[in-house]
């Protein structure tokens, strides 16, 4: 049968109220509502002209229950600069990213999840620590954030909505990890980016926050300290850093843990034992601002890419397959399965560390 949350996913996906919806496909604005909630069943006339508008194949409509993500339990950075049309749409693309790793996980064995449960009381800094050493990674730099955080079952996803209001995001669906990331910042904001993230799945699994916008900023502080103590762990930071710090100094010394020079400043200044005065570190980001690293990264590192999705190609091919297959079996527009793994895929068929992907192979769920 036809179901209309189905119709509510595409529709939000593509930023659309019931009524432009309505306007666009020449049906009234009660069809779409009848039809979201199912009152009424999409005869063929509708429904073509509802798919065509929407984009979506007209079998995508006739799929079970999508699972149907809400904002209380997907970690958006800040609701209150997110318009009700970009805070739907990113949760529609959670829906969709959750049934294509549902297909990848029917058909691939993929690394199981090791994210263990910690202390609720620990602080971020504590939490952060103890995933480094369960991860056996001691105080060494992360070479490659993203193949980590696939390498421990975190499925990860990129997000193609153009804009900064939409952040990375993250969640907990049927016990299984969710990351995506937004392509919109640089590649060292989008690895702390994924830290934090990770740092949400950690700290805030045990329970949700009632919302308030207290709790909100409280959760966002505690999952930037994580991000900052997993990334720049102390003992490293104190080993490599002289005890003159300038921002040419930052400049150099943040290419040894690939994030941005602000957020390096930040840690500097934010240890247990501050290696930066309150009064230097304003003075650094200052300096640093002139330089234009507050809103971007100059000279900045290669975007990460994905590991697990390089070897999927990899294997599509061998099968003389691409992702319009992936699209065709998922029932998706092959744009929104573009939009998913944008910027995430490796380019020009090698992986993130120079290696030939068609080489990569994933093991077939026989």
């Amino acid at each position: 049968m036809f179901n209309g949350k189905r119709l509510s996913l595409a529709r939000k996906r593509q930023k659309l109220t019931a009524k432009e919806l309505a306007e666009k496909a020449g049906v009234s604005p009660v069809t779409i509502t009848r039809l979201e909630t199912g009152q009424n069943q999409a005869d063929s006339g509708t429904l073509e002209k509802l798919a065509e508008v929407l984009g979506y194949p007209v079998r995508f409509f006739f799929k079970e229950d999508p699972a149907l993500l809400s904002a209380e339990i997907v970690s958006f950075r800040s609701l209150s600069s997110m318009t009700a049309k970009e805070r739907n749409a990113a949760l529609s693309a959670g829906d969709n990213g959750v049934e294509v790793y549902e297909w990848l996980e029917n058909r691939y064995n993929l690394p199981a999840l090791d994210l263990p449960h910690f202390d609720p009381e620990l602080t971020p800094e504590a939490a952060a620590d103890a995933l480094r050493q369960h991860w056996g990674l001691s105080y060494q730099p992360i070479a490659n954030m993203m193949k980590l955080m696939e390498a421990k079952g975190i499925r990860v996803l990129g997000l193609e909505e153009t804009t900064a209001n939409v952040d990375a995001f993250s969640f907990w669906q049927n016990d299984k990890a969710y990351v995506f990331l937004n392509s919109f910042k640089s590649a060292e904001r989008s690895i702390f980016d994924a830290a934090h993230e990770l740092g949400h799945l950690v700290l805030h699994r045990h329970g949700q926050t009632s919302g308030a916008d207290e709790d909100t900023r409280t959760a966002e502080v505690e999952a930037n300290r994580f991000a900052s103590a997993f990334l720049m762990p102390e003992e490293d930071v104190r080993v490599r850093m002289p005890r003159l710090i300038t921002a040419d100094l930052i400049l150099r010394a943040k290419k040894r843990w690939r994030v941005s020079a602000m957020a390096l400043a930040y840690r500097l200044a934010h240890l247990t034992r501050p290696m930066l005065s309150e009064w230097q570190y304003r003075s650094i980001c200052i300096e640093l601002g002139k330089r234009g690293y507050r809103t971007s990264e100059p000279d900045g590192i290669p975007r990460e890419t994905s590991v697990l999705w390089g070897k999927v190609l990899s294997q599509l091919w061998a099968e003389r397959k691409s992702l319009v297959d992936v699209a065709d079996e998922l029932s998706l527009p092959m744009t929104e399965v573009e939009r998913l793994l944008f910027c995430i895929l490796p380019h020009h068929g090698t992986d993130n560390e120079g290696g030939e992907v068609r080489h990569s192979k994933l093991r077939i769920v026989k």
